[in-house]
């Protein structure tokens, strides 16, 4: 086994030692921080400008956060208490040490580009008090305001040295955050509810309130629907990387207790949840009062909450890009597993800041977080169908660690691209809702991926997972 020194207490390529175990509430924390985030403020709004009616939003929402809540606890936590390892390393014993490279790169660049748009989002904050605007150019790849790149570039800073330091680190500030975070979001729908003068539900949803301001954003952008499946498939796999694509096996492979596993219910339900709806009801309440359909969020939160509301999306962006940085750093390491953590995590800081740089790229997380799932999820279902389902077959679990540290693992390989492939197809050439590519190619991949092992794979005496690690 590595040397748990060398691996700066991260145990990037060993299993997690009893030792370095942690209880639920650093998960609980964590989970809070990172998923009452600064880009709540972005897909709140974001919502309402696609012409999702409230009463869907509220049940839709409602329905795919438990079904994302169920996935970790089921689907991610028991192999990652069972094995303790990183989603990387893992991959690396069954996929190849060349193959799981390809796919560390893909993915951290990936969560690089999440961790982006929260940079942006958190940026948009500082440049409020300063008179600097967070202004979307028309090109995707086109640089915001010099004065707000500035911005950028000090908050991607910051945020990259918190994520440098570890998991520990990254759970301690998220502990700390989170609970005032969470007052500031139900503050901000309550206050906004006071804006408009909202006095029930039925005149929120079907009078001059939320209805109305789908109508004068659609007017002022273009018609668009937003219905009910897509809500509830969006909820479920906005964070699919994490659960179906097992990144968060890097993140549970440290809880010393199954229910540690319940700990994303209190960011799908605090921040995908509250959040994403009391972001909504601002930008109503804004598109009323100064009938602005720009929906900023450092401009949302100021207007509602003042010194509080900039604060709260600062924080909120800082807690939810550095867990995202952390594991971009971690599929970096196993691209050069020679090299030191904090050097790549700070690497995919650099590369998030960057991200970060271009605003435009923020308004698009609707379509780029299911176009990221259809992308790494389905990896997920390699390690799902390896843990569970080889021995069962017959076959052998891990199956590039026990040729002798095999390359390139062409069932994976396989199983892995074409599934990918046919989704990225149907999202860009045939208009497809990205988030509904998640799960079918998840299946694709898990099913090839066990026909092509049976199909190619040579007897092996047994041998425990954790001999050779």
């Amino acid at each position: 086994m590595a040397d748990t020194e060398s691996s700066g207490g991260e145990f990037e390529r060993e299993p997690v030692p009893d030792r370095a175990l942690l209880g639920p509430g650093k998960f609980w924390g964590m989970y809070a921080g990172e998923h009452c985030a600064g880009t709540e403020f972005m897909i709140g709004p974001l919502f309402l400008a696609a012409g999702a009616s409230l009463g869907d939003v509220v049940l839709g929402l409602l329905l795919g956060n438990v079904l994302a809540v169920l996935t970790w606890r089921y689907l991610v936590v028991p192999i990652a208490m069972d094995r303790r390892m990183t989603l990387y390393f893992q991959l690396e014993r069954i996929a190849g040490s060349q193959m799981v490279k390809l796919y560390n790169v893909t993915n951290g660049v990936l969560f690089c580009f999440l961790a982006g748009a929260m940079v942006t989002v958190s940026a948009s904050a500082v440049g409020v008090p300063f008179g600097v605007m967070y202004e979307v150019p028309e090109n995707t790849f086109a640089l915001g305001r010099t004065d707000f790149t500035l911005i950028v570039l000090v908050v991607g800073a910051v945020m990259s040295v918190i994520a440098a330091a570890g998991y520990t680190t990254v759970a301690r500030v998220a502990n700390l955050a989170a609970p005032w975070m969470i007052a500031v979001f139900a503050a901000a729908g309550i206050v906004s509810l006071g804006q408009m003068g909202v006095d029930s539900w039925e005149e929120l949803t079907d009078g001059a309130y939320w209805s109305e301001a789908i109508r004068v954003v659609q007017e002022k952008d273009g018609a668009s629907a937003f219905p009910f499946w897509q809500i509830v498939t969006f909820a479920w796999l906005a964070n699919s990387a994490m659960h179906f694509g097992m990144a968060d096996l890097s993140i549970f492979r440290f809880a010393r207790h199954a229910s540690s596993g319940w700990a994303p219910a209190i960011g799908m339900f605090l921040g995908h949840y509250m959040a994403w709806i009391a972001a909504g009801l601002l930008l109503a309440s804004q598109i009323q009062v100064t009938g602005s359909t720009d929906p900023n969020p450092g401009v949302l939160a100021y207007d509602a909450l003042g010194w509080a509301g900039i604060l709260c999306v600062v924080i909120a962006g800082w807690t939810t890009a550095n867990p995202t940085i952390y594991r971009a750093g971690l599929a970096f390491q196993g691209v050069l597993p020679g090299a030191s953590r904090v050097a790549m995590t700070l690497t995919a800081g650099a590369v998030a800041t960057i991200a970060g740089a271009f605003p435009n790229l923020a308004y698009k997380l609707l379509g780029f977080v299911g176009t990221y799932g259809t992308v790494l999820g389905p990896m997920g279902a390699v390690i799902f169908v390896d843990y569970w389902l080889m021995r069962r077959f017959g076959l052998t679990s891990e199956y590039a660690a026990r040729r002798g540290g095999m390359a390139v693992n062409p069932a994976v390989l396989v199983a892995w691209v074409l599934p990918v492939a046919v989704g990225l197809y149907l999202i860009f050439y045939q208009g497809v809702y990205a988030a509904y590519c998640v799960i079918p190619a998840w299946i694709a991949c898990g099913a090839i991926y066990l026909g092509l092992s049976m199909a190619t794979q040579k007897p092996m005496p047994p041998l425990d997972h954790l001999a050779d690690a």
